[in-house]
């Protein structure tokens, strides 16, 4: 039987799961995409995910890919597969890949965003997908702030505490915020990042928006290489993993 690779855009609201990747104590976005696709084509499928977003993340374009003999075409599978999988996920796009292609192994930018949402109360209907804060920010602060993180550095101080990676160096391209009435949009966009370094950074922005930190302070942060020097890890409901990019 001829085998052929198969690439998933998919898009899900991660508030119900356990994150990306398969976990023995609950339901995962990973999961359901083996569940689903075992039972369309007949066959055992296990996905390898490009980016494996942690519980409450969302994503509208991560990446996975399986092998599968099934005769059904590789753009068909979207259509067939969004009919049995849980209204909260969705795949965008199905495509044919090469048979030896793998997201994690070729070069790509990912894009992030972290939505803040700035009133003096919160909106119920946002709640799941942004950060709410009743403190004021001070947006040009935050700014210069981030402007330090743009490059390539060492960024250890903006990783969890016990991940384990060959080298904490990583690439940022850009790093912009954007006010969208109350709601002020954190992007990044990076060839890829350490466990919670976006909401490790958007936790640190965000004190430097209050005024406990100066933006100069990011270029201490990064020298440290020690995770306490920055801030808090921001929730991860506010985060949605927007774009993936191969280069």
């Amino acid at each position: 039987m001829e085998r052929k690779r198969v690439c998933l855009t998919v898009a899900y609201d991660g508030t119900a799961y356990h994150g990306w990747q398969v976990q023995n104590n609950g339901i995962t976005i990973e999961s359901e995409l083996n569940r689903c696709l075992t039972e369309l084509l007949g066959e055992p499928i296990q996905v390898i995910g490009a980016s494996r977003t942690d519980a409450g993340v969302h994503a509208q374009g991560n990446i996975a890919v399986f092998d599968t003999g099934a005769r059904m075409p590789a753009e068909k599978i979207s259509y067939a597969l969004n009919q049995r999988l849980p209204e909260d996920i969705r795949i965008r796009r199905s495509e044919e890949v090469a048979p030896d292609w793998h997201p994690r192994h070729v070069e790509s930018r990912k894009t992030y965003e972290y939505r803040i949402y700035r009133a003096e109360f919160p909106m119920p209907t946002r709640r799941l997908y942004t950060y709410f804060t009743y403190h004021a920010l001070d947006v040009e602060a935050m700014r210069r702030a981030a402007g330090y993180l743009v490059g390539e550095h060492d960024f250890r101080s903006f990783c969890q505490t016990g991940a384990q990676v060959e080298s904490t160096v990583r690439q940022i391209y850009s790093l912009e915020l954007e006010e969208q009435g109350p709601e002020l949009v954190l992007r990044i966009c990076g060839g890829g990042f350490l466990y919670n370094m976006v909401r490790i950074i958007a936790g640190t922005l965000m004190e430097v928006g209050q005024g406990k930190r100066s933006p100069g302070d990011m270029e201490r942060i990064l020298e440290a290489r020690d995770r306490q020097a920055a801030g808090p890890t921001a929730p991860a409901k506010g985060l949605t993993l927007v774009k993936y990019e191969f280069l």
